[in-house]
């Protein structure tokens, strides 16, 4: 389960940090709290998909290292990005 190019040019549009940025830490994330949206949509009618689960554990657990670079690096950059995405915390 993956999202559309169109969904991801999208999401890097909004969260990207330059023009052309598609690899900061905040387009990681952003991109990645998208796919794990799909995901968990995805799981509420396929319940015995255990392989695909595991991507989905492998992925929160990317972006959970990723906020805590983010956090490390500049607290006021993690607070607006967590407030954007509408993540707890």
């Amino acid at each position: 389960m993956s999202i559309t190019a169109e969904e991801k040019a999208r999401v890097m549009k909004e969260y990207a940090t330059k023009e052309g940025d598609t690899g900061s830490p905040e387009v990681q994330v952003a991109v990645l709290s998208s796919r794990i949206a799909t995901l968990t949509e995805h799981f509420k009618t396929h319940k015995k998909d255990n392989h695909g689960r595991r991507g989905l554990l492998k992925m929160v657990a990317t972006r959970r290292k990723l906020l805590d670079y983010v956090k490390g690096k500049d607290e006021a950059r993690y607070q607006d990005l967590i407030k954007r995405l509408g993540l707890r915390r």
